[in-house]
């Protein structure tokens, strides 16, 4: 990919600047909205798509908001809320954390003031008791990093309770979740003790149990492996790539993230798998729920999904002082974040031309285009067929990608609509005046917009999969398609 793209995909945060004004919920506010009408490269295009008066509206209902929160915490969220006017990503806002402090809105209030209830149960004759039971419900025993739970149903209500923990605060017996026999209302506590409310409880198969965003793989009663269901839970559980033969035609590619610090896996996984790739009629790559990272992370990818040029419309950067200080950070620091020496002198170029473009939006690029081309001079004979599988956890780089690989003629994209958030990228962070808070926000405007617009809409895929088929067959489901004859 281009070198503009994958420089620019760092995220570095600098120092506050220089506004005067006391330290509370509505000063902190109104220095977030000055610093993002003056430097976030987006906000002009939602005032113009939108209209100035829908904005002061806006405005004037959040700051009674504001003016009435009770903690840091509330306004740190008031304030979240106030930036989903211009988009539903690539912006943020956080409490700083003081030394030896964690922020509050870090740190939930625990509803059990950490003590926690036990359950009176006799836990190994729980154990030999479970180990006969021939139905595959609810009650049994689970694990789910780091414990082991088992849960048995006490009347009109299920508890889960404590047998091994490798959180010191959880012993044997204690009560780690309760819901009701018809799973309407319920409660899971965490790590530190604080209640969650369940939301959802949904048996997959036999062998699984999922509790709001929790996993539990069932160890007792043992029951038979469903190969599909476990090829989904691998696969979404998973903090790395991998690749893995569904069958002798089928490659399965998991890509959970193109965060930079995984490019070195994802390469590995493709060098190490090279003559199976090479081989192989059909290649899934599931990338749900893979929010982006950099475009250099799915660069080796590519030429196996290449058909034909692929053109990629390029960026413009919003000019202003506080924004081109990134870029000037990226050349004094270059070593820091890991940016070769010989392109250094490249950023130092970008710095002074937008430095001499103040209040503009600046495109980078030397010959002036806003469409890049590229051209490889060999296709790959396989993967004869390509299913990318997709949802709307998908955004950013991951939709870079996506923009990439389905103008080639051997892919499809399978799934449900991405999240539609790569228009406004190339985030910067910067502290607030009193250190108390850090925003983040965008420098750069797509030449897509606005005839090819992606925030707010996503990429939609070519086989939609609609909620008759669920989410542990989507593997299944396209592996069916790609083999079908």
């Amino acid at each position: 990919m281009l070198k503009i793209k994958i420089l620019l995909l760092i995220f570095i945060s600098s120092s506050s600047f220089s506004y005067a004004q006391n330290c509370n919920c509505e000063s902190n506010y109104q220095w977030v909205k000055k610093t993002f009408e003056e430097n976030d490269a987006g906000y002009q295009y939602i005032i113009d798509k939108k209209g100035i008066s829908a904005y002061q509206a806006h405005n004037d209902d959040f700051l009674k908001k504001i003016k009435n929160a009770k903690s840091d915490t509330e306004c740190t969220q008031t304030i979240y809320d106030w930036l989903t006017f211009f988009r539903s990503g690539h912006f943020s806002i956080r409490m700083i954390e003081k030394s030896n402090q964690q922020s509050q809105s870090q740190a939930p209030a625990s509803t059990t003031n950490g003590k926690t209830e036990t359950v009176t149960i006799d836990i190994d004759k729980f154990k030999k008791e479970i180990v006969s039971k021939k139905d595959s419900d609810i009650e049994g025993i689970w694990e789910t990093e780091p414990y082991t739970i088992g849960i048995k149903k006490f009347g009109d209500v299920y508890k889960g309770f404590i047998i091994k923990s490798g959180a010191e605060n959880w012993k044997p017996n204690d009560l780690k979740l309760i819901f009701s026999a018809d799973r309407s209302k319920g409660a899971f506590y965490v790590r530190n003790k604080s209640g969650q409310e369940i939301k959802s409880i949904r048996l997959v198969g036999k062998n699984y149990l999922e509790i709001n965003d929790f996993i539990l793989r069932r160890v007792s009663p043992a029951f038979e492996k469903e190969e599909g269901i476990e090829t989904h839970y691998e696969a979404i559980k998973a903090q790395k790539p991998f690749l893995k033969p569904l069958n002798k035609t089928t490659l399965l590619l998991r890509i959970p993230s193109f965060n930079g610090a995984l490019k070195k896996d994802i390469d590995s996984v493709i060098t190490a798998n090279k003559s199976k790739i090479e081989s192989t009629e059909n290649l899934i790559i599931d990338i749900r729920y893979n929010g982006g990272g950099s475009d250099n992370s799915f660069a080796k990818i590519i030429p196996y999904l290449y058909t034909n040029p692929v053109r990629s419309v390029r960026t413009q950067f919003y000019s202003t002082k506080l924004n081109n200080q990134r870029m000037l950070d990226l050349y004094e620091n270059y070593q820091k974040y890991g940016i070769p020496e010989d392109e250094r002198e490249y950023l130092k170029k970008a710095y002074d031309k937008l430095s001499q473009n103040l209040g503009k939006y600046v495109s980078l690029q030397d010959d002036g285009s806003t469409v890049g081309i590229n051209k490889m001079d060999e296709i790959s004979p396989y993967p004869k067929n390509v299913g990318i599988i997709i949802n709307n956890g998908n955004g950013s780089t991951a939709e870079e990608f996506l923009l990439v690989a389905r103008q080639s003629k051997k892919v499809k994209l399978f799934g449900t609509t991405t999240a539609g958030v790569l228009d406004i990228s190339n985030m910067y962070f910067v502290n607030s005046p009193c250190n108390e808070f850090k925003l983040g926000y965008s420098l750069s405007k797509s030449f897509r917009i606005p005839d090819m617009a992606i925030d707010g809409k996503g990429i939609q895929p070519d086989y939609f999969i609609d909620q008759s088929i669920p989410d542990y067959q989507w593997i299944d489901y396209v592996n069916n398609v790609l083999n079908e004859k």
